[in-house]
């Protein structure tokens, strides 16, 4: 792989993960990367520039990768998804139960919950996922209104899904963008997607749905499975990578 500049931007936050999307409660970080981040690192670098840009990224900045490059392929050159979130009904619906149980311990009150978390001085795994649930709740739908933004997709005495809420999650699903936005990937030099077999997230049927979709529409794209899960992949950054570096070393 030829030598570049590869920038890791820190979007932490204080919900914990972020899906580089703007949102009224989390952030506008699909504007801060693209109009500070990025003309930052390519003054300070002297590299990059219309047709040399790409993005990666993997799990949650899988996601920021493809939804970059289907909302924004005039700006993006080249992307790749490792593991991204997708098919959103498998990933995120299931989780909600477990948040509901969660929160019951405190009269379903959010900010308590939040509160506790942050207040622990340790904190448990499965709370690590509650948490997560409520940042894609502030990302895709916030609710600038309710205490840290967040308002869930499913009613708190039956998990049953709230239809309207949960259509503000469905129009930032990558198979769901790609009916409207697909057409634009086809400027890109290279789009890779991947997903291990194994995914706890379920997210392979995902990548799979996407993957056909956008064989049907004409996109090309490298696509792979590989024999593991979601975590500790990095590894498959050395088969993304270098195809990338060699797609934007071309005009």
């Amino acid at each position: 792989m030829a030598p570049c500049v590869i920038a890791f931007p820190d979007c932490f936050t204080k919900l914990g993960g972020n899906q580089y999307i703007n949102s009224t409660v989390m952030g506008p970080w699909d504007d801060v990367l693209r109009q500070e981040f990025v003309p930052f690192v390519e003054e300070k670098f002297g590299c990059g520039g219309p047709g040399r840009r790409g993005v990666f990224g993997k799990s949650s900045g899988g996601y920021g990768a493809i939804a970059h490059a289907l909302l924004h392929p005039d700006f993006w050159a080249a992307a790749a998804c490792h593991s991204g979130d997708m098919a959103f009904e498998l990933g995120y619906l299931k989780d909600f139960p477990g948040v509901l149980r969660a929160l019951a311990r405190f009269d379903h009150d959010i900010a308590a919950w939040l509160e506790a978390f942050w207040d622990a001085p340790k904190q448990k795994g499965d709370d690590f996922h509650v948490l997560m649930a409520l940042a894609m709740c502030a990302t895709y739908d916030p609710a600038p209104d309710e205490p840290y933004g967040i308002r869930l997709p499913v009613t708190l005495d039956t998990c049953e899904v709230i239809a309207d809420r949960w259509d503000n999650f469905r129009k930032w699903d990558p198979v769901v963008m790609a009916d409207t936005l697909g057409d634009g990937l086809k400027q890109l030099k290279c789009l890779f997607i991947d997903c291990g077999t194994q995914d706890q997230y379920d997210l392979l049927y995902g990548a799979r749905r996407l993957h056909r979709k956008l064989e049907a529409m004409g996109v090309s794209h490298i696509y792979g499975e590989f024999d593991d899960n979601h975590s500790s992949i990095d590894y498959r950054m050395d088969v993304s990578l270098p195809k990338l570096a060699e797609a934007l070393s071309h005009e």
